[in-house]
């Protein structure tokens, strides 16, 4: 286990009540002899100048949070700490901001775990020359830039064509993101450890209507078909990276290195985490033990 001597602190930047916290928790770490650094508003490039600075980065937010700051500490290898001020905070480690300084207590005393999530790298290109790019942690999308209009896409999987789409939008996914925009579109669960990739088509109409989950490694590439009469965007982890002009092609695949999440819960946390989210009436049933029949 790295020994902790300095850690960032993110605040949400456009969440002011997460300020006061993110300046308690920095005071709470110098208190205890760590040098710290503190972000209220921030930017990717802020975050890429201090990380490489310490060997953890706490964040406070909900998801998209989490989303943000990973994708800027993944490629230094800095873990993140959620501390949840979100509504879902399915990806934060802390569900309460009240109970933020007896984790820290377990952080700083080791007693904590790094999870890996794989991560995709998504580049548009046109006539071979790169036009926008970025990576995701959830999910890469192909779409029309209006609401409910149609659109055709070809898909490549290693270079080999597959099949063609009629869809309003086309989600290729981590197994971090089968349970976010993918799991809505009616994709199956996958577990975070895995790193394959996973294609689900929303709203599709006469073409291919289930989801695949591709062999590890696998590449993606889709291209939009000459008969789209509206204009094809792309975006990743809700970040409009820009238009796919016709000639255009999207390329998705795993990058070289995963996000990292502190956590303090035990490995197999995450089913019980997301059946309590996705069934929150559904109850632990009280019969723990078996009858015991006399044998």
């Amino acid at each position: 286990m790295t020994q902790i001597t300095c850690m960032g602190v993110l605040a949400h930047p456009l969440r002011p009540e997460s300020y006061p916290l993110a300046e308690r928790i920095e005071q709470s770490l110098r208190r205890r002899g760590l040098a710290t650094w503190l972000h209220t508003t921030w930017t990717e490039e802020d975050i890429r100048r201090d990380a490489p600075n310490a060997q953890m980065v706490v964040a406070i937010g909900g998801d998209g949070a989490m989303l943000r700051a990973a994708r800027v500490c993944a490629p230094l290898g800095v873990p993140v700490l959620g501390v949840n001020i979100g509504y879902l905070g399915f990806l934060t480690e802390i569900a309460k901001p009240g109970e933020w300084e007896t984790h820290l207590e377990q952080v700083l005393a080791g007693r904590y775990w790094i999870e890996r999530r794989a991560m995709i790298q998504t580049t548009v290109r046109r006539n071979g020359e790169v036009m926008a790019g970025g990576t995701a942690l959830n999910e890469v999308m192909v779409s029309s830039n209006k609401f409910a209009r149609i659109i055709n896409l070809e898909v490549f999987i290693d270079q080999a064509w597959a099949t063609a789409y009629n869809v309003d939008a086309l989600v290729v996914a981590t197994a971090t993101g089968s349970t976010a925009y993918a799991l809505s579109c009616g994709g199956p669960i996958l577990p975070p450890q895995l790193t394959n990739i996973l294609i689900v088509p929303a709203a599709p109409h006469l073409s291919m209507d289930r989801s695949m989950v591709l062999a590890q490694g696998a590449q993606v590439e889709i291209v939009p078909s000459s008969i789209n009469r509206n204009v094809v965007v792309v975006t990743a982890d809700g970040v409009e990276l820009g238009e796919l002009p016709p000639g255009g092609r999207v390329q998705v695949c795993a990058t070289d290195y995963a996000a990292l999440f502190v956590r303090l819960r035990a490995p197999n946390y995450f089913y019980r985490s997301l059946f309590d989210l996705l069934e929150p009436r559904i109850q632990r049933s009280q019969a723990e033990k078996p009858v015991d029949n006399g044998t």
